[in-house]
């Protein structure tokens, strides 16, 4: 996803790469379905959502399917993290010190 939207990794807490334009993004990725039939979902922590916000920054979404020995990306889009479908926070996130939430694959993706 870094080579296609022509991002430099960042490695930070909150963020995974910079924009050329020096947005910040963070990158999420999904199996777009679990081995139980379930569909995926992205997950993404408050804290770190909230500062991608005040930074104005986006995310990149990706859907992938195990192919082989691989993996294929079905579909992917980039969406200003201003701009998600309402989230409802939970606990869940202790390890990272925050709330989560689960956002539908087809709610980013289509």
């Amino acid at each position: 996803m870094a080579d296609q939207h022509n991002l430099s990794l960042a490695r930070a807490s909150w963020k995974d790469a910079d924009a050329p334009d020096g947005t910040p993004v963070e990158i999420k990725a999904a199996m777009h379905e679990h081995a139980d039939g379930q569909p995926g979902t992205f997950k993404i922590y408050r804290e770190y959502h909230e500062q991608l916000q005040r930074e104005g920054g986006v995310y990149v979404f990706a859907a992938y399917r195990i192919r082989g020995r691989g993996v294929e990306v079905l579909a992917h889009d980039r969406r200003r993290a201003s701009r998600l479908p309402t989230v409802r926070w939970h606990g869940g996130g202790e390890h990272r010190g925050t709330q989560q939430a689960k956002i539908a694959i087809r709610d980013v993706l289509g």
